[in-house]
């Protein structure tokens, strides 16, 4: 893996990401240009895609292929075409559109797209056919960043039963080691972040993880560092009475203190924060949410994140103490991203996307002034970042209320018509020659 580099000055500004999902998801109602509206009135900076948004994005385009591709970087999508209930599995031509779209709708909001995740099920597999699937699938998944200008794609430890993923180290690493080369031959290359997973069917710790990286042994494979997930693998367990492990302090104080000590910090490529509610009951047969067929921390996981800071909302994970870890210790500086999901973010009301936000900032805030980090941008003036928030919330509740929030492509200037016309035309939704 090359010898460890030194660490990153505590100059190095830290920039604020959020998963598309933590926002709001695609099927309750909240399409993705609303999500990343208000991703930008709060202050972030950039945006992890989720896969799942691509796709619900690309089946609302009509089966026509683009002629050629447009610089859209001013272009304002318009949220009805977004909006349309999607039918079947799209195509790759479909894919492709959607994710010039997506790059678009960014540009118009100074949003980066960090990375696109998460490419699933993929190490490991026992079905030969289904690996030869997936690696082809990785082709385009590589063709995708690059026209959404990302040059990261995140993976997840897999998580299939254990009959259909092997444990065997010397495939897991052959697998992700073929997945790293053909990242790295992609126009223009791709990174890979590999994310142990706290439910993982064989690779569930970051020690596991870092196992297989200095294995894959190639520079554009790194670490996703995930605070819920190493916390919720060495200090929590849902299906306990108060969700510790009897040794969970303990295992997490040793755990840390090894990452800060044992990884390279060239290596950690993305860091993904958030907590973990307090269950009132154990996660077991009788709890409302127990699934047999789902591991507990998965179904927690999916139900019961928070974002940094929520302990009124009983967020009780030691996340200060793995943030002190790898921002501390190891010296992580770069993106920093909010990945969460619970009950609220499937809500159907519209007031999903701003809330989340909101609460996304504040979190952002104590963050920043409880680690003392340069921002790049807003520095360590969290609270004047919140203020500008609220006043770009209401005003957005302002136009709502008004009837402004879905603006008319008419209401727009002749060269913003003309962009959002040429755009249209190259995804089938508009007439060639309709730009007057």
């Amino acid at each position: 893996m090359g010898a460890r580099q030194e660490p990153p000055s505590s100059k190095t500004p830290c920039r604020l990401s959020i998963s598309t999902l933590s926002l709001g998801q695609s099927y309750a109602g909240h399409s993705l240009e609303q999500r990343l509206d208000q991703a930008s009135q709060h202050g972030y900076q950039g945006i992890e895609l989720f896969y799942d948004d691509l796709e619900y994005i690309a089946q609302t385009l009509p089966l026509v292929p683009p002629s050629s591709f447009t610089t859209t970087d001013s272009t304002v999508i318009p949220t009805t075409i977004l909006m349309a209930a999607p039918t079947t599995a799209p195509t790759d031509s479909q894919l492709v559109r959607a994710a010039a779209l997506v790059r678009a709708m960014c540009a118009t909001r100074r949003l980066a797209v960090i990375c696109l995740q998460p490419f699933r099920h993929f190490e490991g597999l026992v079905s030969r056919d289904a690996r030869a699937h997936r690696l082809a699938e990785l082709h385009l998944w590589c063709r995708l960043a690059g026209i959404l200008r990302t040059d990261l794609i995140l993976i997840p430890s897999n998580f299939l039963p254990a009959g259909q993923v092997t444990g065997e180290f010397k495939f897991i690493v052959q697998d992700l080691r073929e997945a790293a080369e053909i990242a790295a031959a992609a126009t223009p290359p791709v990174r890979l972040c590999y994310e142990a997973l706290a439910w993982g069917t064989h690779i569930d710790t970051w020690q596991a993880s870092w196992g297989v990286a200095q294995q894959v042994d190639r520079p554009n494979f790194g670490l996703c560092l995930d605070t819920f997930n190493i916390a919720a693998r060495v200090y929590a367990d849902p299906a306990v009475s108060g969700g510790v492990q009897p040794e969970g302090p303990q295992r997490l104080t040793e755990s840390v203190k090894e990452l800060a000590a044992a990884v390279s910090v060239d290596r950690v490529f993305l860091v993904q924060i958030a907590d973990g509610a307090r269950l009132a009951a154990p996660l077991v047969p009788g709890h409302p949410l127990y699934d047999a067929d789902s591991p507990a921390r998965m179904t927690w996981s999916r139900q019961h994140r928070l974002f940094y800071g929520e302990d009124d909302r009983s967020g009780y994970l030691p996340v200060d103490q793995v943030l002190a870890a790898i921002l501390g210790d190891l010296g992580y500086r770069g993106w920093l991203s909010f990945e969460l999901f619970n009950r609220r973010t499937s809500g159907t009301d519209a007031s999903v996307p701003a809330e989340m936000a909101r609460r996304g900032a504040a979190s952002w805030a104590k963050l920043v002034e409880d680690f003392g980090l340069e921002t790049g941008g807003g520095g360590k003036t969290g609270p004047q970042t919140l203020k500008g928030a609220k006043v770009a919330e209401e005003s957005c509740a302002t136009k709502s209320k008004e009837g402004g929030a879905g603006e008319s492509l008419s209401s727009r200037s002749g060269s913003q018509r003309k962009s959002v016309v040429r755009l249209l035309t190259l995804c089938g939704l508009c007439q060639p020659g309709s730009e007057e």
